[in-house]
């Protein structure tokens, strides 16, 4: 998840960026995941897990480790920056910005770090200076609260018009790829709602990554 030159031009075709739900049987997750990952050109999956003993976490995370790195995107695990490591995981994303000046502190520059539930351009800024890989914008918060999708785009092109640092939007429906792509994300989370009905994944990821064409690479 590499920084883009300001400006940069032709622009960087966006990437995919999943989200998964929080998983408790990781064996069984683990075939739609590897179709998933077929499907789209995916950067990056975030690992939420369920809850469970620290020994039994890291067996999932090892679980669908090999699977991701296989398709070389990068696996990160969702706030434990504690298991990061023995689950050779490639990095954390983590909410807000205490928690992030930790995982940073323990984590670089081996792995990724990477910061959502940043609420001010200030705590984004903070973040991008003091060496996130990437900040997310539009997630939903733990009550499932999140922007509207007007916010979430002006964030996302204020973000992409002054800082190199990779920006990740959080699509909350297909609906929203298009938009937050013009915006100018560099990648598109897709959230949980992509594993809800497995009939549907191949069909989302391939409108996703049609939406996620830029005009003057669009066939």
């Amino acid at each position: 998840m590499a920084s883009r030159p300001k400006q940069a031009d032709p622009r960087p075709t966006p990437r995919l960026y999943l989200t998964t739900p929080a998983i408790g049987d990781a064996q069984a997750f683990a075939a739609p995941l590897a179709a998933a990952l077929d499907t789209g050109d995916v950067a990056a999956v975030l690992l939420r897990l369920a809850e469970g003993d620290e020994r039994t976490q890291i067996n999932r995370a090892k679980t669908l480790c090999p699977i991701v790195q296989g398709k070389d995107a990068a696996l990160l695990i969702d706030g434990q920056i504690e298991i990061v490591a023995r689950a050779g995981a490639d990095g954390a994303h983590v909410t807000g910005i205490t928690l992030f000046e930790e995982a940073f502190e323990r984590l670089k520059p081996e792995r990724i770090v990477g910061a959502g539930g940043l609420t001010t351009r200030h705590d984004a800024m903070v973040a991008a200076e003091a060496g996130a890989d990437y900040v997310m914008f539009g997630e939903p918060d733990a009550s499932g609260g999140r922007p509207v999708l007007d916010a979430v785009e002006e964030r996302v092109a204020w973000w992409a018009e002054v800082f190199e640092a990779p920006c990740v939007a959080y699509a909350a429906a297909l609906d929203e790829v298009a938009p937050l792509v013009k915006a100018g994300a560099d990648f598109i989370a897709l959230g949980d709602w992509l594993w809800r009905d497995p009939q549907t994944i191949a069909a989302a990821l391939a409108r996703a990554t049609a939406d996620m064409r830029l005009p003057e690479t669009a066939a």
